[in-house]
């Protein structure tokens, strides 16, 4: 049975996960037989008014929001190694960009938090897959820009410029379809990036748990 870990950003589109991509990436990886590990960054957040869509001037602490998707404990990214999981995958949601990363203010010249990054890299290095969805791609292109990443957020033209100045090559794919790099072991999908509801992006998100745990039987 596979390990694999889910790092989550928050609880919430606007400043965490967002919560479909989230529940139907534990859905199909429990509904495939996977042991899931959820885990987030130890860190804080400026938090959103999902209902105003504006900050609601409170801050808060991206694992322990976490535990609202996870339904129990989320592990510190900090705490763990690439040793304990087969694979990985990055649900999106903007948190993704905000709180793993600073994407979401600096483009293609932003970091990764540092034991995301870490986290990322070690994955990468061993040959372990990594999956990554709607936004969340960016995370990979700011952590292994290096390699030259070929991943997808869909077809928006200003984002996709963001990752190649990461270092990333973007290729455009539909919300039902994915981007499996195979020299980097990597694959994505646009889900909400493209929309435009829960069951278009559900398709692409299957695709990629079951390409994620297919390159695990590989690795």
């Amino acid at each position: 049975m596979a390990t694999i870990g889910v790092m989550l950003s928050g609880c919430g589109v606007f400043d965490g996960s967002e919560i479909h991509e989230a529940t139907l990436t534990l859905y199909f990886l429990a509904k495939a037989g996977a042991k899931v590990v959820c885990l987030a960054p130890e860190t804080d957040f400026e938090a959103v008014d999902h209902g105003a869509k504006i900050p609601s001037g409170q801050r808060r602490n991206v694992r322990v929001e976490a535990a609202r998707i996870a339904r129990g404990p989320v592990a510190d990214t900090a705490t763990v190694s690439a040793a304990d999981f087969d694979g990985l995958i990055l649900p999106g949601g903007f948190g993704a960009a905000k709180n793993l990363c600073d994407f979401a203010e600096k483009g293609g010249k932003g970091t990764v938090f540092p034991s995301v990054a870490a986290l990322i890299r070690a994955m990468h290095a061993a040959g372990k897959p990594i999956g990554a969805i709607c936004i969340a791609p960016a995370v990979l292109a700011l952590a292994l820009g290096e390699f030259a990443p070929e991943l997808t957020i869909g077809d928006d033209p200003g984002t996709a410029q963001a990752l190649e100045a990461a270092g990333a090559k973007h290729v455009v794919r539909a919300v039902d379809a994915i981007q499996v790099d195979a020299k980097n072991n990597l694959v994505t999908t646009p889900a909400y990036m493209l929309g435009p509801g829960i069951a278009d992006i559900a398709k692409g998100i299957e695709k990629l748990v079951d390409a994620v745990l297919s390159r695990v039987a590989t690795a």
